[in-house]
Formats: structure tokens, C-alpha cells, sequence
């Protein structure tokens, strides 16, 4: 487990995903009209969950040095 300031910006990181993926974030995106050809709430379900994967990495990664 980490310790420190890398594991407080994991559970951060953790506490904004649970925040994002939950009921009245994902209404405002459920909409009929597409974007770029596809629907609004895949490109945000997609979009966030590669931010947090990015922001994880980025966070493993400095805490390792």
C-alpha cells in the first residue's frame, strides 16, 4: 500500500471517479444528440475513464521515484 502523498492523490483520484460515473453527472451527458457521430454519454464514459487511468499512471509513476 502507499503511503504519503501519492496514496492521498490515489484515493483522490479514486473519489472523483466514484463521483464522475455516478447518477447525476452521467444524466447531464444522456442526451440524443450525437457528437462526432456518436453518442454524448459513451464519449464521456470513455473520455473519463482514460483521464483517470492517465492520472493514476502519471501518479504510480512519480510516486515510484
Amino acid at each position: 500500500m502507499r503511503k504519503g502523498l501519492a496514496g492521498q492523490r490515489l484515493v483522490a483520484v479514486f473519489l472523483t471517479g466514484v463521483l464522475l460515473f455516478n447518477y447525476p453527472v452521467l444524466s447531464l451527458f444522456d442526451r440524443p444528440e450525437p457528437f462526432l457521430g456518436l453518442p454524448m454519454l459513451w464519449i464521456f464514459l470513455f473520455g473519463i475513464w482514460a483521464l483517470l487511468l492517465i492520472a493514476v499512471a502519471w501518479i504510480a509513476e512519480r510516486g515510484a521515484r
